[in-house]
This record gives structure tokens, C-alpha cells and sequence, in this order.
């Protein structure tokens, strides 16, 4: 609807209240998306680009708030395509982070309902539960603290019940442990106990009981420690054999360790020896190479002492190219002289044949007749011609400035009638959009005109224009809204056959009516108006607006509408006066409609008055006289416009006519004073032509000498030319003797490559072997590596296995114990499954019977110590609890009662009843603390909870 919009609220806003469609959700959508709000708070759509006008790519929020000392003012651009949002705090660029910080600081909570509420959302309200309506309250009218104290209640209160149950837990188990939990054997009889110890808190707790008991049990079980002290010995003895073995894996692999390092150091020697033999092939190989990279750069040199030459021999050849050049361009220059030379002499011989031939015109030519007559009479017409046109230009020139005055006028026309028309649609499309059956049935009238024999006249609310819209309410309080959009007949015959065909064959519900045979469209009022004006009446119904004969005759005939006078402000503050003297049975004042009945009983008069609607049909009515008018003038401006076209189009034609007639003028005028000058022309020719032919014979050219000057010129460059040649042939010489030398050197670098080549032959073969040798070495490295890896790797195995540091020495006790023990891996093997067999037999024993008995007294004693820190701990957080407690629920009941004391208040104004309270099940359960809100809407109802389900959907929204 709007393109831009700006709202100013007061200091106090809390509701936003309109008509649908004006804008509500506009304002309200602003404030939640400007203000850092999600759109899923307004319950509308799930973009925010989708908040933006239809057919826009960018939407812009600003909003100012009042802030000490400077108010802030925040800005968001809102992109279509994207969906992106840019942000802006005093038109500054922003984050969204720092723009919800600063609307945090000032408490704006748009994301709370009971602190903003948009339409689409009013039904959540109602769903929100007792416990969320208290914590929504907290944050949106209560102290800053009020939210905080109760969320450290419900935290103190949580802990408070954590502390009680492990309390309690640990007084059970610290009576019962000390007497049963050390006669368990293993961990499933352990929590077999342990479970007894939750569910039955009424067990024995008598201390004296419990430790007879404890001692009979140690007795009875005395043969199974001696069997677990047994089988422990057997342990010790798979540990030590455990412990021993690493220690013989470990020799093992050093031994194999030393035995592959003296085979590396023997082919580390033979390597060694290989490498001694191969040393001299080596040296001579590079003398060879050395010799071989001489010869190659000697060779390079000489290359490029014959390319230098070689380029000196190129540059006297293209010096010698040059001056034959030279010489062909000297025999160029020469015969380009001799072509200019006879060129001269032809065109010498052609100027003496042109005077000739212009001498003899001119003795031909008579003595020039006289001209001047033809010439005079030709410039009289062209001057009467010039007047003619200049007329015709004038009148164009007028004919033009009234046709556009005239189109200017036609255009003013065309565009009040499109208003006038634009004033009919709108009326169209709200009878469209109020009443579709009706507008159907207009349609379908509009073009089946033909098949009704009288008059049909479209729904009164389209026929009717008003000659005052602000007169248009005192019609439609006075016609009933079912005529206003009836179609008004003649015929009661035609009437018959459009209902049959909208109700029966179209199946539209719509009205009609028939207007009276007789006509009462001039029916006379009792009394002239004029004997009304006294009263503040102006004027009667009928003459407010101007309507077809036949609605104007149902008009009168049904509503008597020329006999309802029409009152102002006047008339409503003396109507008692009125109503008696004037004895009228309807009367209009500003605001108000009176209707006059005369009691049937006690013969007084009744009045009431009802105030008046606002119009809502008759506000944009069409002037049809002025409609009319405008029609008749733009048809006599079309015919003007033709009349205007046509004595152009005359004026053109003579305007063609007359220029036609001025060019033959003119044609005919230059060819006389051509004849004129005819004589002049040819005079001047011929002396122009005598000057020419003189400076032609001034610039002739010397042959002769022009030819020993090209012959001086060619035997100086014949002189360079042969220095050049001398030249060239010495530096041939010296290419050629070069290029000897060059191939001498090839031949001995060939000789020495040869050498090369046999002997790295002959090294290539000893480097085979050497290779083996080498290879083998490597070989038993990468063998003495690994092994000495796994030594380490041993070694350090068994110093774990012993616990012993890196740099420390086996201590004699295990070497004493290792020399009572076998000393293979296999009888330490068979010697360890036989040790292990032994000790599997002795199963069914834990260590933790012996452990529980030494670890008893001490788990008692921490045990009180314990109890003793959590009762005082616990005693704490109820003083904690206590005080926040006071501190919280004072301010809250006051806050509750003042919400119950102005809900109750409008509640009453609508004469119903409702109350707000703190709903608490339990004062300890300070999570379950709600705001309960019960209404009535009946009074034979009783006071109900606000829930989603109790309620209408009308009541909820007013609650």
C-alpha cells in the first residue's frame, strides 16, 4: 500500500488499532524487524525479504530511540535478492551483534510476548503456560533484578535437592557398609549388596552387631585367604619368568647383532679395495675429458671467429646491393626528367589548339541581342509569386497554432473523462470486491442489453452521483444496503426474466426492483424548503444527487426522499423545537437520523435517533452533466480539427503548385544572364590561358646537362663499389683459411672422445663389480640396523618389564632370581604355561577382600567428614534460598496485584469478570511458580483458566 511511510508515536504506545488493510502490520513489522526481531516473531512469512513491497529490490527500516544524553538511531537495508540485511547505528555501518546489544541495554524484548504482541501471534499467547507467563512478565515489567532473583531460586532450590538425596544415600550407606560390604567375595556380589543398601534403608545399624559378625565371616573364610596367598606365589613366579624372558630375547638378537656387524666390516673392506683399483682409470678418464672440453672450446672459438666474418662478408655484399641501388635510382631520376620535359611540350601544343579554337568562337559569336526586357518580366513574377507564398505561410502558420490549441483542449478533455471513468471503476471494483454475485450480474447486463424490452438500470450505487461526496452518508442511512445494489426496472416482465436467469440459470444471489408505472421522480414535498431554513434544513434528499428517471421514481416512491429535509448542527441543538412544530416523520441533521412516530395510545410523539454511518458507496461519484458536456465538446473539437486538416491540406497544395512555378522562374532567368555572359567568359578564358602558356614555356629542362650529371654521379659509386669488392674477397680468404684450422681441431676431438669412450668402457665394467660389493654392504648395514634396532626395542621391553630407567643396571635380586630360572626361551615357556596352569586352578578369589578390610576404617572416617561438609553446605543454600526468596516474591505479588487490580478494571467495563494471580503448587518448587490468568465472559458461567482450549477464539484475543 504505501511506498514510504513515517510514524511518529508518543512516549506511551501500547496498542496499534485501524481497519483492515491500513496499515497495522506495517508499523508493527517494522518494530520487530528493525529492532533486531527474528520474522518468525511475527508469524507472517520466513524471510525477511519477503517483508519488502511486491515489485521492489530493496526495503529500508529506520527508527529513532529515546536514549540520555543522545537518542540512537538505527537503520536496516533489506536486499530482495539475497535476502541480506545490512545494518546501521546513527547512519554509521554496523553489525547485527552490536545492533541487539544496544536494544538489550535499553530492555526492548521483541521476542516476548508480554511485551510485544502482533496480531498473527495472539493465539501462542494464549498457549504459553503459567510458568512461561511469569518468566515473560519478569523480563518485560519487572525490575531487571526480579528475573535474575528467580532464576537463582530455581538454581538454589535445585541444588538444595541434589544435596538432601545424596544425603540421604550416604547415611545409609556409612549405618550398613561398615557391617556387610566387607564380607563380599566379587564385584556382582558387591553391588548385589550395595542395591539392598538403597532399597532397604531400615537395616541393621547397631555397630557392635556388625563387627561380630564381620569376624565370624573372616574366620569361616580363612582356608580361601590362605589359597589367594598361594596363588599369589604362583603370580610372583609367572611375573619373575615373565620379566626374564625379554632379557633372553634380548642376548639372542644381540649375538645375531654381532655376528652380521663383522660380515659388514668384511665387505666394507672389499669395497674399499675396489675403489683403490678403480682410482688411476678414474684420473685418466678425467685428463681425457679435460682434454676433450679444450679441444671443444677451441673449436667454439673458431666458429665464432668465422660467423663474425662471415657477418662482415654479409654487411659489403648489402653495401654493394645499396650502391647498385643507387645507380638504378640516378637512371630512374633521368627519365622521369625526360617524361617531364615532353609532357611540357604536349601540353605547350594543347593550350596553342585551345586559344585557337576560342578566337574562332568568339568571331562567331553576333553582337549580343537585347535581353533585358525577358529578364525584367521574369523578376515581376517572381515577385508576385514570393507575395503569394508569403501569405500562404501566414495562414498555415495560424491554421497550425489553432489546431494545436485545439489538441491541447482535446487532450484536457480526454483526461477529465479518464478521471470520471477512473471514478467509475473504483466504484466497480468496491461493488467487485463486496459484492461478487452483483458484479457477475452487472457483467453479464452489459451485454445482454438487447434482450430486455425497456430501460434496465445498473445497481443504484453505480447510478447514483452525488453532487456533495460529503452528502453521500445521508443516502445510504436512508436506502437500505440491499437496494443500494439492486438493478432497477421498468418492466415488471423484464425483472421477472433477469431474476430467473441470474437465480435459476447463473445461480447468483442478487437484488432487483421495479419502479412504479407511474412516475414520482417529480413529486412535490409538503412544505418549500425555504419555510424550513429557519430550522438549519437546507436542503431535501432528492436534490443532493442526480440519479436515472427510473432509480429517482423508485427513490420517491419507496423512501420519499423529496419529502426527508436534510439539517445541519443547527437543527440537532434545537430538535425538541423542531420535532414539535414541524411534525416531521424523518429529518437529517449533521451526524444524526430522527425518526417520528404519533403513539397509537397516548397520541405523543416518539422520536429516535441513531447516529449515521459513514458512506461507504457514494464517496467517488461520477458528474454526469459535466460527463455530457465534456463528451459534446470534444466531438465539436474533432470536428474542427477535421475542418482545420482539410484547409491545410488546400494550402499545401497551392504552396507545392507556387514552388514549382518559381523554379521554372528562376531556370529561365539563369539562362538569359548566362547568354549574357557568354562573351565576358571567353574573353577572360583566353588570357588566363596566354599566362599559362608563357610560364610552360619559362619552365623547360636542360636534357643534355641534366644527363652529364647522372654520368658523374655513376662513375663515383663504380669507384666505392670496387674498394667494396676488394674488401670482401680478402675476408673470403680469411673465412676459408679458418675453416681449415676448425676442421683440424674437429679430427683431434674426435681422436680424443675415442680414448674417452674405451676407457669409461673399461670403468663401466669395474664399476659393476664395485656395485655388487657395495650392494652387499649396504645389505648386511640395513640387516646390523635392524637388529640393533630390535635389540633396543628389547632391551627397553625388558627394562619395562623390570621397571628399570634407561641408564639403569639390573639390580642382583632379579640377577639372583634369573639364575634360579631356566635359561632358553623354550624352558622358560614351558616352564611359564605349567606356572600359569597352577594358578588357574586357584579361582574364585578377589584381592579386594583383603583390601576392604584395610580400607574400612579409613572409609568410615572420610565418610563422617563428608557428611559434616554437605550438612553445612546444605545449610547454606536455604539461608541463600531465604533471603533471594524475600527479595523476589515481595515485588512480584506487588507487580501481579497491580496487573490483576487494571485487568480486573476492564474486565468490568465490559461486564465481565477476570482476575490474574501467582499460581504456586508448592513454596519450595520455585520452577513451578506461574501467573494464572482466569476469566468469565457469562454470567452464568463461572471464573476458567485461559487456556487454548476453553475458550473462543474472540475471548482469547480479548483477554
Amino acid at each position: 500500500t504505501y511506498d514510504v511511510c513515517e510514524v511518529r508515536p508518543g512516549p506511551n504506545l501500547n496498542m496499534i488499532v485501524g481497519a483492515n488493510g491500513t496499515g497495522k502490520s506495517s508499523i508493527v513489522c517494522a518494530i520487530c524487524l528493525g529492532l533486531a526481531g527474528k520474522p518468525s516473531f511475527i508469524g507472517r512469512a520466513d524471510k525477511v525479504g519477503l517483508f519488502v513491497k511486491q515489485g521492489c529490490l530493496k526495503g529500508v527500516l529506520e527508527i529513532e530511540l529515546s536514549k540520555t544524553p543522545d537518542n540512537i538511531i538505527i537503520t536496516r537495508e533489506i536486499q530482495v535478492v539475497n535476502n541480506t540485511s545490512a545494518w546501521f547505528i546513527n547512519r554509521k555501518p554496523t553489525t547485527l551483534k552490536t545492533v541487539e546489544e544496544q536494544i538489550a541495554a535499553l530492555n526492548i524484548q521483541v521476542d516476548n510476548l508480554c511485551q510485544f504482541l502482533p496480531q498473527d501471534r495472539v493465539g501462542e499467547f494464549a498457549k504459553l503456560s503459567k510458568i512461561e507467563l511469569l518468566e515473560a512478565t519478569e523480563k518485560s515489567v519487572g525490575p531487571p533484578e526480579m528475573y535474575r532473583f528467580h532464576c537463582e531460586l530455581k538454581n538454589f532450590r535445585e541444588k538444595e535437592r541434589e544435596l538432601e538425596v545424596n544425603m540421604h544415600i550416604r547415611e545409609i550407606e556409612s549405618s550398613d557398609c561398615r557391617g556387610i560390604s566387607i564380607i563380599k567375595f566379587d564385584i556382582r556380589c558387591y553391588r548385589i549388596r550395595r542395591w539392598h543398601l538403597f532399597t532397604k534403608s531400615n537395616l541393621c545399624r547397631d555397630k557392635t552387631n556388625s563387627l561380630e559378625k564381620m569376624r565370624q565371616r573372616i574366620e569361616r573364610y580363612k582356608q580361601d585367604v590362605d589359597r589367594y596367598h598361594e596363588r599369589k606365589r604362583h603370580l610372583d613366579l609367572i611375573e619373575m619368568l615373565e620379566r626374564k624372558r625379554p632379557w633372553v630375547e634380548y642376548e639372542n638378537v644381540r649375538q645375531q647383532h654381532e655376528k652380521v656387524k663383522q660380515s659388514r666390516d668384511q665387505a666394507k673392506e672389499e669395497v674399499k679395495n675396489l675403489k683403490e683399483m678403480q682410482s688411476p682409470v678414474t684420473k685418466k678418464i678425467q685428463e681425457t675429458e679435460d682434454c676433450f672440453k679444450s679441444l671443444d672450446m677451441k673449436i667454439r672459438d673458431k666458429a665464432a671467429e668465422i660467423k663474425e666474418i662471415s657477418q662482415k662478408c654479409k654487411q659489403k655484399q648489402d653495401a654493394l646491393e645499396v650502391k647498385d641501388k643507387q645507380i638504378e635510382e640516378i637512371h630512374q631520376s633521368l627519365r622521369m626528367k625526360k617524361d617531364e620535359e615532353m609532357d611540357r611540350q604536349r601540353r605547350i601544343h594543347n593550350t596553342h589548339k585551345m586559344i585557337e579554337d576560342w578566337k574562332n568562337e568568339l568571331n562567331t559569336i553576333a553582337v549580343c541581342e537585347n535581353l533585358q526586357p525577358q529578364t525584367d518580366a521574369v523578376n515581376n513574377e517572381l515577385k508576385e509569386l514570393q507575395e503569394e507564398r508569403a501569405n500562404i505561410d501566414s495562414d498555415i502558420s495560424d491554421l497550425r497554432t489553432e489546431k494545436m490549441n485545439q489538441t491541447r483542449e482535446q487532450k484536457r478533455i480526454i483526461d477529465r473523462l479518464e478521471q470520471l471513468n477512473n471514478m467509475m471503476n473504483m466504484k466497480e471494483e468496491n461493488l467487485k470486491g463486496r459484492f461478487q454475485d452483483t458484479y457477475s450480474a452487472l457483467m453479464w447486463l452489459r451485454k445482454n442489453k438487447d434482450k430486455f424490452k425497456n430501460k434496465v438500470c445498473e445497481p443504484m450505487m453505480l447510478e447514483i452521483n452525488m453532487k456533495d461526496n460529503r452528502h453521500a452518508k445521508y443516502i445510504e442511512n436512508h436506502v437500505s444496503g440491499n437496494d443500494m445494489r439492486a438493478f432497477v426496472f421498468e418492466s415488471l416482465e423484464d425483472m421477472e426474466m433477469f431474476l430467473a436467469e441470474m437465480r435459476d440459470h447463473q445461480k447468483l444471489r442478487v437484488n432487483a426492483v421495479c419502479a412504479p408505472a407511474q412516475s414520482c421522480a417529480e413529486s412535490l414535498p409538503s412544505r418549500p424548503i425555504e419555510e424550513l431554513h429557519r430550522y438549519g434544513f437546507f436542503s431535501y434528499l432528492r436534490e443532493l444527487f442526480d440519479a436515472p428517471h427510473p432509480v429517482m421514481s423508485y427513490l420517491c416512491s419507496q423512501y420519499r426522499i423529496h419529502d426527508v429535509p436534510v439539517g445541519t448542527e443547527k437543527t440537532r441543538n434545537m430538535i425538541e423545537r423542531v420535532i414539535q412544530e414541524t411534525k416531521l416523520k424523518q429529518i437529517y441533521t449533521a451526524e444524526e437520523k430522527y425518526v417520528l412516530k404519533v403513539s397509537a395510545y397516548t397520541n405523543l410523539t416518539l422520536s429516535t435517533n441513531t447516529a449515521l454511518r459513514a458512506a461507504q458507496f457514494l464517496t467517488s461519484s461520477v458528474n454526469t452533466d459535466e460527463r455530457r458536456q465534456l463528451e459534446n465538446q470534444q466531438q465539436d473539437i474533432l470536428n474542427t480539427l477535421k475542418s482545420l486538416d482539410t484547409h491545410l491540406a488546400t494550402l499545401f497544395e497551392r504552396q507545392k503548385q507556387l514552388d514549382h512555378r518559381d523554379n521554372e522562374l528562376r531556370q529561365k532567368k539563369k539562362e538569359l544572364l548566362e547568354r549574357q555572359n557568354r562573351r565576358r567568359q571567353l574573353e577572360s578564358k583566353i588570357a588566363v590561358k596566354y599566362d599559362s602558356l608563357k610560364q610552360l614555356e619559362q619552365d623547360a629542362i636542360d636534357l643534355e646537362k641534366e644527363s652529364q650529371q647522372a654520368n658523374v654521379k655513376i662513375k663515383e659509386i663504380n669507384i666505392q663499389k670496387a674498394r667494396l669488392v676488394t674488401e670482401l674477397m680478402h675476408l673470403i680468404k680469411n673465412c676459408i683459411s679458418m675453416n681449415i684450422l676448425k676442421a683440424d681441431l674437429v679430427l683431434q676431438s674426435a681422436v680424443v672422445a675415442a680414448e674417452k669412450n674405451k676407457l669409461e668402457s673399461e670403468y663401466k665394467a669395474a664399476s659393476v663389480q664395485l656395485k655388487a660389493a657395495e650392494q652387499r654392504y649396504h645389505d648386511l648395514d640395513d640387516k646390523k640396523r635392524v637388529l640393533t634396532e630390535n635389540s633396543k626395542e628389547l632391551l627397553k621391553k625388558a627394562r619395562q618389564v623390570c621397571k628399570l630407567s634407561p641408564d639403569q643396571q639390573l639390580p642382583k635380586e632379579f640377577q639372583t632370581a634369573f639364575q634360579a630360572l631356566p635359561s632358553t626361551l623354550e624352558e622358560i615357556d614351558a616352564f611359564l604355561n605349567e606356572e600359569k596352569t597352577r594358578a588357574s586352578c586357584l579361582t574364585g578369589l578377589n584381592a579386594s577382600v583383603v583390601e576392604e578390610y584395610n580400607k574400612q576404617t579409613q572409609e568410615i572416617e572420610q565418610l563422617t567428614k563428608y557428611l559434616e561438609e554437605k550438612k553445612n553446605e546444605l545449610d547454606n543454600y536455604k539461608q541463600n534460598i531465604s533471603q533471594v526468596k524475600e527479595r523476589w516474591l515481595n515485588p512480584l505479588k506487588k507487580l501481579i496485584e497491580q496487573i490483576n487490580e487494571k485487568f480486573s478494571n476492564f474486565f468490568n467495563s465490559m461486564q465481565c469478570v477476570g482476575e490474574v494471580d501467582l499460581h504456586v503448587e508448592n513454596e519450595e518448587e520455585y520452577d513451578k511458580y506461574g501467573i494464572r490468568i482466569r476469566v468469565k465472559f457469562h454470567s452464568s458461567t463461572e471464573l476458567r483458566e485461559l487456556t487454548p482450549y476453553h475458550q473462543s477464539g474472540g475471548e482469547k484475543s480479548v483477554s
